[in-house]
């Protein structure tokens, strides 16, 4: 279990993007950086990564629009999608798009690691989590997937999930639900 020698980060958090860099030196990996989808998908063609660790929110561009065109790029990279904004419905998106696996932020470089290896044969199933995320939380990562299916569009996120506009308002300026221990 390893990381790629030569993996590209594109994420537009350029902090996050310093901070992950120099794990992966101390790592030995060599890590190229793009801020956004051009600067990512111009690296891609010059590179030839081994890995891709893409962001999901790439200010004005979505990483998901990215994954194919990156598969076409670098076939032999494996492209890792990580977001801040986990959900199922996003995750089985990534993969059918192409990706190699999901990462939800924040991870450490042992997630990191672990999401770029090839499961063997004799390894045991994975166990499912121990307790799965409240109702309400799920209920708040349906919200915000569908508003940001709608381009951020209340009005019309509101029609979607069947609620009022205001009522709609209401629930995004609350804090998302926080997980109990």
């Amino acid at each position: 279990m390893s990381l790629p020698p030569r993996l590209l980060v594109i994420d537009d958090d350029v902090m996050f993007c310093h901070v992950l860099a120099r794990g992966l030196q101390r790592r030995g990996v060599v890590a190229e950086l793009a801020h956004t989808a051009a600067e990512g998908l111009e690296a891609a063609r010059t590179l030839t990564p081994d890995g891709v660790l893409l962001d999901l929110k790439l200010g004005a561009d979505n990483g998901l629009a990215l994954i194919r065109e990156l598969a076409t790029l670098c076939p032999r990279a494996r492209i890792v999608l990580a977001t801040g904004f986990a959900s199922i419905a996003t995750a089985v998106d990534a993969i059918r798009r192409g990706a190699w696996n999901y990462l939800p932020k924040p991870f450490d470089l042992d997630a990191l690691e672990q999401a770029f290896c090839v499961p063997s044969d004799d390894a045991p199933p994975a166990e499912p989590p121990a307790m799965p995320a409240p109702l309400r939380r799920q209920e708040w990562e349906h919200v915000q997937r569908v508003l940001a299916e709608c381009g951020g569009n209340v009005s019309a996120a509101a029609r979607v999930l069947g609620l009022d506009r205001r009522t709609l308002q209401r629930r995004l300026a609350k804090r998302p639900v926080r997980e109990r221990p």
